[in-house]
């Protein structure tokens, strides 16, 4: 075998690992969908419980093709704004690249992926909406959250060319801020529009608790949930072949399976202990603990010490439970899940931690390395970008009477009035 025959060899199997690599990733992508599914569920009431699980689909089903006709592009052609660069085409559901070239081993697999991560951003939104949103309200919003609004975001601190990357050394490998920041202020946005349920509230402002019908279906879900973390932080690495270094993060600068995996255990673990002892002894809240702690982490999960992971998880675990109860108390509003409180304050510190204890952190190529400002600046952006979609679409939507059930349509239960099912049936 020539030298050419070798380096074209080695080539073709680095190429084949890392579509079998993002493959494996996406599938296990596919189990957030499931744990979302069944935490969402769990903490529903029973007359809402299939209406809950069908949004979560629904929400499934439409971002695939929605991201195949635009999404792509979208991350594609807007990293330096909202003018889009000529890509002649590239990214389009009608260029050669977005179908099964036989020479082309990484679009579909990238696009399979990155439809995942719309997919997530989706079911972040979803479970702080139950039980009072209409389904093709959800389904609309989910769509502008999953197949634009996140990846606008990703596209400006994820791409090569996205003007935080590339002005400010933004540094969010594992999407502290282009999906959990986004979503989660998204979420905010929608709720101060959508309203509470009836009778979250009384007239004196206090806030009453309403329970979902299975706390253990919550459990399972939060622990499948995790389970499709690891895909979804597995994604977010790039096999570049060994005669280039092997692994590198999504900026192009090395990086190690190994430090995804401790960090994002420690973080785990140090958000579940914060949450249980804050909360002394709340199940939910440790659990929600625990997804808060890998967020925290995820900016810098390619340069943490796992000790330093574990204490800002115990970090997060302890803070998300009085911003969600000033968020609520404050607002309003009736996150059902705290979905704005761990996703959405969790991925903001994710982000501006990597500037506080990472700064100076050098990047690959011409890329600035990562500053206090820099990751100030893409927190307050992703916030943003997540924050004014969300509040002026469903406003728009509101005037309309499009976003939220009757009242005597969610007293009924939404499975019944219209749907005409029931999550179980009576012995």
């Amino acid at each position: 075998m020539t030298l050419e025959e070798l380096n074209t060899f080695v080539t073709t199997q680095a190429n084949v690992s890392m579509e079998a690599y993002y493959w494996w990733c996406t599938a296990f992508m596919v189990i957030i969908h499931v744990g979302f599914l069944m935490y969402e569920v769990g903490a529903t009431r029973m007359k809402n419980a299939v209406s809950s699980g069908v949004k979560n689909l629904l929400a499934f089903a439409f971002m695939i093709p929605t991201f195949w006709l635009f999404g792509w592009y979208i991350y594609l052609a807007f990293p330096l704004g909202f003018v889009p660069i000529d890509l002649e085409g590239y990214g389009t559901p009608w260029d050669v690249s977005m179908g099964p070239m036989l020479s082309d081993q990484a679009t579909g697999i990238f696009w399979a992926a990155f439809t995942l991560f719309a997919c997530t951003t989706a079911s972040i939104f979803s479970g702080a909406v139950i039980e009072r949103i209409r389904l093709s309200a959800f389904t609309f919003l989910a769509v502008i959250l999953g197949s634009v609004v996140w990846i606008i975001g990703a596209s400006w601190g994820w791409h090569a060319d996205g003007w935080l990357v590339t002005g400010f050394g933004y540094h969010d490998v594992g999407a502290a801020g282009v999906v959990h920041t986004i979503a989660g202020w998204f979420a905010f946005g929608v709720l101060l529009n959508l309203g509470p349920r009836i009778g979250k509230y009384n007239e004196d402002g206090t806030a009453n608790e309403i329970e979902g019908h299975s706390l253990v279906s919550s459990f399972i879900g939060l622990l499948m949930l995790i389970v499709g973390f690891f895909g979804f932080l597995g994604g977010c690495l790039i096999w570049a072949g060994s005669d280039l270094g092997g692994w590198i993060n999504i900026y192009g600068a090395p990086a190690t399976l190994s430090s995804f995996a401790f960090n994002t255990l420690m973080g785990l673990s140090g958000g579940m202990i914060g949450a249980f002892w804050y909360s002394k002894g709340n199940p939910f809240w440790m659990m929600s603990g625990g997804l808060a702690g890998i967020f925290i982490c995820a900016g810098g999960l390619d340069i943490w010490y796992p000790g330093f992971a574990f204490i800002m998880g115990v970090v997060a675990g302890i803070i998300i439970i009085p911003a969600n109860n000033w968020l609520h108390n404050t607002f309003k509003i009736d996150d059902c899940v705290g979905a704005v409180s761990v996703h959405g304050v969790s991925g903001f510190l994710g982000v501006v931690v990597v500037g506080l204890f990472a700064a100076g952190y050098p990047a690959s190529g011409d890329i600035p390395p990562t500053s206090f400002v820099g990751q100030l600046v893409g927190a307050i952006t992703m916030l943003a970008t997540g924050f004014i979609p969300g509040y002026v679409i469903s406003l728009a939507m509101k005037s309309m009477g499009w976003l939220r059930v009757p009242d005597e349509v969610q007293m009924a239960g939404i499975d019944k009035a219209e749907l005409g099912l029931k999550a179980y049936q009576e012995n």
